[in-house]
């Protein structure tokens, strides 16, 4: 594979402020990034650097001041709403500090979710589940609901849930921010075994830095700039 061909996902001098009154704040400045198939990256900086900021545009849940993201050569922000929103559901997964699981469904019922949401077979989503369940150490626990898991547990629900509709992409929020020491490294070294099986690429932003150094690159964000 050709090193054009390795590169999955190119952000093209992304700029972004936001105002407090009439005084616009730079938060990202001119950022170059590719991210290449099945790595890991990292990018930690300080609170308020703006790495969620960056995370969101990247995995087009916010939309830059100005520069261009191309996913496989295709320009994303040359798309419809409608098309953006379309990509998103079929190559991207998100993962966040907070699971956000549904309290009221079971622990398959919330991995399924976003599939049936997008009109899919139950019966196969749900043989997809157990298996990503089965993945992540909690085929066992499948038919608990999220109030009768442990935290690290509920994490690795989401994790599943992220990984549903298969994508290529999974954006990770500091993932592991809400959990002991223990349960966050279990998390992160079954991102690391699905990243190898399942040719996934992994951006992860994260105050951990002992997680940030096991992962194939790390890059800090300050003042706007990305190294």
């Amino acid at each position: 594979m050709s090193k054009s061909q390795n590169v999955l996902l190119q952000a093209r001098g992304i700029c972004k402020a936001f105002h407090q009154g009439q005084q616009p704040i730079h938060v990202l400045n001119d950022i170059d990034l590719d991210v290449h198939r099945c790595e890991m990256t990292a990018i930690v900086g300080a609170s308020g650097s703006g790495k969620t900021t960056l995370l969101q545009i990247l995995g087009t849940l916010d939309q830059a001041d100005s520069g261009r993201l191309l996913f496989n050569d295709t320009d994303l922000t040359t798309l419809s709403d409608n098309e953006i929103a379309a990509h998103r559901n079929a190559n991207i997964g998100f993962i966040f500090q907070f699971h956000h699981l549904l309290p009221e469904f079971t622990a398959i019922e919330n991995v399924i979710m976003p599939g049936l949401i997008q009109g899919l077979k139950r019966d196969q989503l749900e043989t997809n589940a157990m298996e990503l369940l089965g993945g992540v150490d909690l085929q066992q626990r499948s038919n608990h609901r999220t109030g009768e898991l442990s935290g690290g547990e509920q994490q690795r629900v989401a994790l599943a849930r992220a990984l549903i509709m298969k994508p290529a992409l999974l954006f990770a929020d500091e993932p592991t921010g809400n959990l002991d020491s223990v349960s966050g490294e279990k998390v992160f070294h079954l991102l690391r075994d699905l990243t190898n099986s399942m040719g996934l690429s992994v951006i992860m932003v994260t105050h951990n830095m002992q997680l940030a150094q096991m992962m194939d690159r790390c890059l800090t964000l300050q003042d706007g700039n990305l190294a």
